[in-house]
Formats: C-alpha cells, sequence, structure tokens
C-alpha cells in the first residue's frame, strides 16, 4: 500500500496498533561520578520482567493520551500526566517529527507497572509508543524507523528507553542507554513490594551525589559485576542473589527510611536477593523457583511491609506488536 505523501499518515489505512512492553529490574546499578553534563556513567545491567505496560495508539483529530489501570493491577495512575509531559507523548511528537507527519493519534496507557517505582514504567510507555506510532505512520514497504533508529529516539527520550524495547538481559553503558545484550541461563524468579507514593529519579541520584560527597572519597568508576554475569550465564538463582548490587539504594533508603524495612524483611523470609529496585521505592527480591516466589510473595503480603506485593519472571521479550 502506498505511502499518503508528506503530511499524510499511514494510518488513513490503520485503526489501531497496540504495543505490550516489559518493566524492568536493575540487577546491578553502578552509578560513577557526576560527569560535567549532569548525568552520571552507569554500569546498568537490566533484566525485563512479566510486569506488562500495553499501550494503544490509534488515529484521532489531536493528540491526546488516556491512562488507566490494567485489570487486577494494583496501580496508582493519579501520578501520571495526560498532557505533554508523558513520555509516551513526546515519544509519539518525536515518531511523527522524524516521519513528516502530524502528530494526530489517541494515546491509551494500560498500566500495570508500578509508577515511579524504579521499574521504569514511563519509559516502558514510551517505547511502547514509539514502536506503535512508528507502526501507525511509517510506510510498511519501505520503512524509515527500524529498531535501530527507534533505538536512537528512545535514547533521546531517556536511558531507560532503548532497553525497553529491547528486554531480554542486556547491559547498559553511559547513561544507561548504550546497549548490549547478554545471555541469560535461565528464567528468574520475582517478587516485587511496592510502596504508596513514589520516589524522584533526580532527587536520589542527588542525594547519591550528597552521601558521596559527605564521605569525602572519590567515586570509582563502576565496572560488570563478574559474578553476576556468570551467575546469569549459567541461570543460577542463588549465584544472582548473592552478586545483586545497587549503588543509589543507601540515596533511596535515606530518603525513604521505611525501604530498609522492606528489603530486610524480606531477606529474613529467605529471599535469595534482595534490593531496592533503580531507584527505588519498588524492592525486588529473588526466588529460588515459581513456588518459591509464591510463597515469599504471601508472607511479605502478611508482613505487612509494602503497599502491595506482585510476581513475575525474566527475562522476557521487549516491546511487542500484539
Amino acid at each position: 500500500m502506498a505511502w499518503g505523501g508528506p503530511g499524510v499518515p499511514y494510518a488513513r489505512w490503520v485503526t489501531s496498533v497496540t504495543v505490550r512492553v516489559p518493566a524492568k529490574v536493575n540487577l546491578q546499578l553502578g552509578v560513577g561520578p557526576l560527569r560535567d553534563d549532569g548525568y552520571h556513567d552507569l554500569v546498568n545491567v537490566f533484566c525485563a520482567v512479566s510486569l506488562f505496560d500495553e499501550v494503544t495508539a490509534a488515529p484521532a483529530d489531536d493528540l491526546a493520551v488516556t491512562v488507566q489501570a490494567a485489570p487486577d493491577a494494583q496501580v496508582a495512575i493519579g501520578g501520571v500526566p495526560v498532557d505533554g509531559d508523558n513520555l509516551a507523548v513526546r515519544a509519539a511528537r518525536l515518531v511523527a517529527d522524524r516521519l513528516g507527519v502530524r502528530p494526530l493519534v489517541s494515546l491509551a496507557i494500560r498500566k500495570a507497572i508500578p509508577v515511579a517505582g524504579g521499574m521504569a514504567g514511563g519509559s516502558a510507555d514510551a517505547a511502547a509508543a514509539l514502536v506503535a506510532c512508528a507502526r501507525l505512520w511509517d510506510d510498511p514497504a519501505a520503512p524509515k524507523l527500524d529498531l535501530d533508529a527507534l533505538l536512537a529516539l528512545g535514547a533521546e527520550l531517556g536511558s531507560d528507553v532503548p532497553f525497553a524495547l529491547l528486554g531480554g538481559v542486556a547491559v547498559g553503558l553511559g547513561r544507561g542507554e548504550r546497549l548490549t545484550p547478554v545471555p541469560a541461563g535461565g528464567t528468574f524468579h520475582w517478587v516485587f513490594a511496592t510502596a504508596d507514593g513514589g520516589l524522584s529519579t533526580p532527587a536520589v541520584y542527588a542525594e547519591c551525589d550528597r552521601l558521596r560527597a559527605a564521605q569525602g572519597e572519590e567515586t570509582p568508576w563502576p565496572a560488570e559485576s563478574p559474578e553476576l554475569m556468570a551467575a546469569l550465564a549459567a541461570g543460577d538463582a542463588r549465584a544472582l542473589g548473592a552478586a545483586l548490587t545497587n549503588d543509589l539504594q543507601p540515596a533511596a533508603i535515606m530518603l525513604r527510611p521505611s525501604l530498609r524495612r522492606t528489603v530486610d524483611t524480606g531477606r529474613d523470609l529467605g529471599a535469595l536477593g534482595a534490593l531496592v529496585s533503580g531507584s527505588g521505592p519498588t524492592c525486588a527480591f529473588l526466588a529460588a523457583d515459581e513456588q518459591h516466589a509464591a510463597d515469599l510473595a504471601a508472607a511479605l503480603a502478611a508482613a505487612d511491609v509494602a503497599a502491595s506485593v506482585v510476581r513475575a519472571h525474566g527475562p522476557v521479550p521487549g516491546a511487542t506488536i500484539l
């Protein structure tokens, strides 16, 4: 089918596109010194897990976004913007600009990923919007936006967006956007404990810098953990649990002291590994297998140390058209 010409989107022939996109957990988050541009060099080992948002893009008379919680998902969506501050809206505009079309699209976001929870829910929605709008507007016979082009657009939007496109397991360098896929030798089972309210990622990084300055020690450059990489390759959950690290965890706990109790409780209940996910405040607990995850989730829920408790597994694929 022919391309409609400049300013005429392919959406004329497409009713809607729905993209499913996963959350992420950081198996290792190594944070380097503060750079001149205000960012940090990172070693970020991502794993995509089976908590999914869905974004549906449909032709519209204007650019609009709606947000709802997925069925049975305990997700507070009140803080999700429904204007130009929504990262999915920015993604739609970026795709439209690259393709030379008008950004006339309705974005319907259905969320199951915790909001402001350190699991890249906003970045995931942006990745889904990139894929959905590219399919909606690009020329199917000669697409201008392949995966590499979408990864580049994702890096313009945020450090975590490219990984949401890719999924699986990957090492992210730079700000986290330069990705190298990593093979995983098995499926890992997780329990996530969410908190009331979110944590600002910039605030957590700023607190990390403050804590380091107070210690008066030079911040080392981060490096991949050989133990973690070996555990991933072997599919060894116990070794992976012992190798989990997050340089932002002390800052997140300083800003939200209750997280210490959540992490400690999960360890006491038998988690193989426990850490704050990304910038928090969601806490992640690694289980030995699916049954262990179910038992651990029930025990954490009974301990009353989280707003909600959910299970997931990974790695899973990145943004996928349904």
